[in-house]
């Protein structure tokens, strides 16, 4: 009975934002204290929406304080170097400019954090695509692309981490098998953003920047704002290098790094008193919708995971699948981890369903270290979903709706969790038989 309400539950939730009926905010907040009054959860609701709250804390700050931070690096223009070389490289072409931003994703991403990936990415490319007209919506889906591939299943990423721990595993042992699987994913994210420039080349064709201006449209792009502090590049270059290696190094808490990181930048960059306050007031609005969002996040998360409809479901997936069905166990984890990981986070899918799936295929013989890689393969997917802090952020940098977002994407997040699943069969990654 609570696997059917929560299948119910996730269902209604996802038709009401996809359709619009409710914003995001109002549908995460909404939906799941509805469903849980049916079920009879109205005692320890209050305690279940508190303990969500607690979970999403620390994302909640970290993307306030990033989004701050960032917000000023582009700001004092630290950002313009790398930007004019992209404009410069690609020009007015829609295929160069898609392919361009797959590339300069795909090498942040490599960090593992999708904040990050995304801000800078936006930073770069964004002013290009308003440009020449190209759909914003290109560079949302691959940069979204990138960081599943490259952030997604990467040891030191979030979901592959998660896995590991949970499992028991050696990192080396999930990942030099995969390594072909994360090659061959980030060759087709590439392919991918050459279909979508490609016919976006046909929707607008090739925009000629440089005709009749030199390098003006370069200058058009970057603006020229008093907010702009080109002496200090080598100085908040130095700042962001330090921030990230001690982000990657794990000295503190990301939360207080960039909170850390973004006090420093306000100082050095912005000392007058009413000039910080200006810059704080240009990036709140932002920073404060996504601040709310991954709260809202957080209800959705603690009352599905209080009421144990996330367990329910969990096991009666386990218990639906045919015996028969055995040596195919790694195969049918990485396709439901597409539809599992939309609605649940990460902590929720790799801590409390994946032991579960684990424990299911050791009955059949099956390494746990194969269900840790099938379980990362639905990434792409689990990107899209609104319960995942980075998303929310990228939604609101490129100025669109989660529910437009999710139908723009949604053909090539499935299509790539595919391509990615059947590249790890291929390669040997999983297998099919024991």
């Amino acid at each position: 009975m609570l696997a059917l309400l929560g299948l119910i539950m996730v269902v209604t939730f996802t038709y009401l934002i996809m359709s619009k009926r409710l914003s995001p905010i109002v549908a995460l907040t909404v939906v799941p204290i509805v469903f849980a009054l049916v079920g009879g959860f109205a005692p320890d609701l209050g305690k279940m929406m508190l303990d969500g709250l607690k979970m999403v804390a620390p994302s909640a700050a970290l993307l306030l304080f990033a989004i701050l931070f960032f917000g000023l690096m582009i700001d004092a223009g630290l950002f313009d170097p790398l930007i004019r070389k992209i404009l410069k490289r690609v020009n007015g072409d829609p295929i160069k400019i898609a392919i361009g931003t797959a590339l300069l994703s795909l090498l942040v991403a490599l960090d593992g954090d999708g904040t990050t990936t995304y801000m800078i990415t936006c930073a770069a490319m964004l002013p290009l695509y308003k440009r020449i007209g190209m759909n914003p919506m290109i560079l949302a889906t691959v940069s979204m692309l990138s960081l599943s591939i490259m952030s997604g299943m990467s040891p030191w990423g979030g979901p592959a981490t998660r896995a590991i721990a949970a499992l028991g595993l050696d990192a080396t042992d999930y990942f030099i098998p995969m390594l072909p699987t994360v090659i061959g994913g980030a060759a087709w994210v590439v392919f991918t953003a050459y279909l979508l420039g490609r016919a976006e080349r046909r929707r607008i064709g090739n925009v000629a920047l440089e005709s009749g201006g030199g390098n003006c449209y370069i200058k058009e792009i970057l603006g020229d704002t008093p907010h702009k502090r080109p002496r200090l590049a080598y100085v908040n270059l130095v700042l962001v290098i330090v921030v990230m290696t001690a982000l990657v190094l794990g000295l503190m808490h990301a939360a207080i790094l960039f909170m850390i990181g973004f006090v420093a930048a306000l100082m050095i960059n912005y000392p007058q008193l009413e000039l910080q306050k200006e810059r704080i007031l240009a990036h709140s609005g932002n920073a404060m919708t996504v601040v709310l969002l991954v709260f809202a996040a957080g209800i959705f998360a603690g009352i599905f995971s209080g009421t144990k409809m996330v367990d329910a479901l969990a096991q009666t997936l386990v218990d639906w699948i045919p015996e028969a069905w055995s040596h195919w166990f790694p195969l049918v984890v990485a396709l439901t981890s597409m539809p599992l990981t939309f609605v649940l986070s990460n902590d929720a899918y790799y801590f409390g369903v994946v032991p579960i799936l684990a424990n299911a295929a050791a009955a059949y013989g099956i390494d746990p270290v194969e269900i840790a890689r099938a379980s990362v393969l639905g990434q792409p997917v689990h990107l899209m979903s609104p319960l995942v802090a980075s998303t929310l952020l990228l939604v609101g940098m490129v100025d669109k709706d989660i529910g437009d977002f999710q139908k723009a994407t949604v053909k090539w997040a499935v299509l790539t969790s595919l391509v990615i699943t059947a590249l790890a069969v291929l390669t040997g990654a999983l297998s099919f038989f024991v």
